[in-house]
């Protein structure tokens, strides 16, 4: 039988119970569909993650405090307070690698204009900073070094604050409370959205590092230092730099541990890519399994069909039709439910691709590779899971398929 008569035949067959063809096929699309969408899905959500990251500052460097130790227990990371503004200052003056630098003091501050009051986070930093994390302003102006020098009472607020404390006003040159000490907006930022943690961007205050450490907070320590190398180039030399100059401030010699912890943003990168590329392939083989159960699928239809068929089988056995064609009619059967199926998943997964995409607020990423995978194996499982069936089919017995009834 000529290859074209075949297909023609197989297509008649599937058309004739167009039901049974459909639920067999449903099987491969939600298999199809489950694997791009799940792969889809970490990888986009890792490219976000990856975004967000990055939207922190290019070649960043920050240096955390270590573990504290009290009473025979430790403390978990970042515990201790080991880092102090004057390391920053070390730092910017001594390590040539290294470009802008800031320590940060964090809290949470009740902020109040006329009757209207807001809880926000409030940063105390150096002018710095600004350039380090890529912020920039609307209106007004961002801190400078007399601000920070001076101890002035002036701070930068994000839109949220904004938009919850003075409406469409704009806040620029108002005087706000925080924690009932006056200060001057003279900035309004630019609108960045959520952080990888989730938390608002938008939702901040930023303040002379001195001021919010006197004032708000009453420490001697920052929380953590950031800087910026000069270059990609030159990040490991910073760090090795960074390290060597606070271990000698905090008199740590020989093998004793560093009570503090260096990361850059290219480290957090590769290692949250690589926890969320382990995740994809779990999502990926997880719902690979039920591309596995709709193959099963596919065997189970296609030997009920052979059994339905087996006066068909017959006859065409006995006009002149060989194995090798009842074969190929069989398998182009059970391949073209495979195949169908598995064009129709892959529209079933970007649909759900943009949608979870939508709900989550992120950009939606299609992977063509992966795309190209799932609709490969789909195509796979059609033939694998198929010719079993077509085997049996095309070594039955002329005579004995005649006679079935």
């Amino acid at each position: 039988m000529r290859l074209m008569n075949v297909l023609k035949t197989a297509f008649m067959a599937l058309f004739k119970n167009k039901m049974r063809s459909f639920l067999t096929a449903l099987g491969i699309i939600i298999g199809v569909g489950a694997v791009i969408s799940m792969v889809n899905m970490g990888t986009g959500a890792s490219k976000m993650v990856e975004s967000q990251i990055s939207s922190l500052g290019r070649d960043v460097i920050m240096i955390f405090p270590g573990s504290s130790h009290m009473g025979g227990r430790r403390g978990g990371f970042g515990s201790a307070s080991t880092l102090t503004s004057d390391d920053a200052d070390a730092i910017k003056a001594q390590v040539q690698e290294v470009d802008k630098v800031s320590p940060i003091v964090r809290s949470s501050g009740q902020l109040v204009y006329g009757n209207t009051n807001w809880s926000s986070s409030v940063y105390g930093v150096y002018e710095d900073y600004f350039g380090i994390s890529n912020i920039e302003v609307t209106s007004g102006r961002l801190l400078h070094s007399n601000d920070i020098i001076g101890n002035k009472k002036v701070c930068v607020i994000g839109t949220e604050v904004a938009e919850n404390l003075f409406g469409d006003e704009d806040p620029v040159g108002k005087n706000i409370r925080i924690n009932k000490i006056p200060f001057k907006i003279v900035g309004l930022l630019k609108k960045k959205g959520q952080s990888m943690m989730g938390q608002s961007q938008d939702d901040v205050v930023y303040m002379p590092f001195k001021t919010a450490q006197k004032r708000l907070i009453g420490t001697t320590y920052t929380h953590y230092i950031t800087s910026s190398a000069i270059n990609s180039e030159s990040v490991d030399a910073a760090k090795d730099a960074i390290t060597d100059l606070l271990r000698r401030r905090h008199k740590i010699t020989g093998d004793k541990e560093d009570d503090f912890h260096i990361r850059s943003s290219a480290e957090i990168i590769e290692t949250s890519n690589t926890i969320m590329t382990a995740l994809t392939l779990l999502l990926g083989s997880i719902a690979s399994v039920s591309l596995l159960v709709g193959g099963i699928g596919i065997m189970n239809i296609m030997l009920v069909s052979v059994v339905e068929r087996t006066r068909e089988i017959g006859i065409r056995m006995a006009v002149g039709a060989r194995p090798r064609d009842i074969l190929r009619q069989f398998l182009i059967e059970s391949t073209v439910l495979s195949v169908s199926g598995g064009i129709v998943g892959i529209l079933f997964g970007v649909v759900i691709t943009f949608i979870i995409a939508n709900v989550a607020d992120w950009e939606p990423y299609i992977s063509i590779f992966w795309t190209f995978i799932a609709f490969s194996f789909s195509a796979f499982v059609g033939i694998f899971f198929g010719y079993y069936p077509a085997y049996k089919a095309s070594r039955m017995d002329p005579i004995e398929a005649l006679r079935y009834e």
